[in-house]
């Protein structure tokens, strides 16, 4: 890193530590007051603030292709925990995270104060237990943003999706969207730099991402619509749409207009298609 890399990672760092502060007391003090049928959405709308704040002092950009969900669920890959920054800081939401975020310093308390569904995987019974929370939600007309690879990943591929946390939206009708998500540096490699994963510690990683000079995100949306037919089928579907839009992101312009077509084609014909 060098002496301007420093500067703005100290710079950016600082500013972090306050504004997260000041946003946590203000939830802290006014959660209290938010009566308990408004709660969830309260606490969306404050992680979306938070999340605006957050991003302007990263200097993340970002752009987004599609329509994004107001509603339902969003399915996605995962990258990095800026992703959770950009998703947020685009519309009110719900998340759904690995129990360990909970233990994460400052961003697992922001996660818990903004209404993340913790998972603990290995536990079957808790898995169903969550996907009844995911369905509270959800018919509360808010949106769920899921990760179904249950990790993250370097970007070099969308890894297959589990679909136990998929249920909910099926069982109620809510619309479900796929959606793809891509980030580009000014130098260095996105794998590397950006991308969360293995044995990355945070600390560390934050303090690199605080002294890029900007960061480029790309959001790539397909359409919502409710689903239906069996939850390990769909999970297929939805892995192949999040594959067809990741490999947009980096496609020549004409080449990624030809696959978003492709895309909107082949889901008008299965509509079309007798059950």
């Amino acid at each position: 890193m060098n002496i301007l890399g420093f500067l703005r990672s100290a710079a950016r760092s600082g500013a972090f530590l306050i504004f997260i502060s000041l946003a946590l007391a203000w939830r802290v003090v006014t959660m209290p007051w938010t009566p308990a049928s408004h709660r969830r959405r309260a606490a969306s709308q404050w992680l979306q603030r938070t999340a605006q704040g957050c991003q302007w002092i990263l200097g993340l950009g970002f752009k987004c292709v599609g329509p994004v969900p107001d509603s339902g669920l969003l399915v996605t890959n995962h990258l990095s925990y800026l992703d959770i920054i950009m998703l947020a800081a685009l519309r009110p939401c719900v998340f759904v995270s690995k129990k360990e975020v909970r233990s994460w310093p400052i961003f697992g308390t922001c996660a818990q104060l903004g209404g993340t569904i913790f998972v603990d995987r290995s536990r079957r019974c808790h898995v169903a237990g969550v996907s009844n929370q995911i369905g509270e939600v959800l018919g509360e007309g808010l949106l769920i943003v899921l990760f179904p690879e249950g990790t993250s990943s370097d970007g070099a591929e969308v890894l297959p999706f589990k679909s136990a946390l998929i249920e909910p939206a099926l069982r109620l009708g809510c619309p479900v969207a796929a959606a793809a998500i891509g980030y580009r540096i000014e130098k260095g490699s996105v794998a590397d730099e950006i991308c969360f994963v293995k044995e990355m510690s945070l600390l560390p990683h934050l303090l690199n991402v605080f002294a890029m000079p900007s960061i480029r995100a790309e959001l790539r949306c397909g359409a919502a619509r409710p689903r239906s037919g069996e939850r390990k089928a769909l999970a297929v579907e939805l892995h192949a749409e999040t594959t067809a839009l990741h490999a947009a992101l980096f496609a020549p312009p004409d080449s990624a207009r030809e696959r978003e077509r492709g895309v909107g084609a082949a889901q008008a014909l299965k509509q079309s298609l007798p059950v």
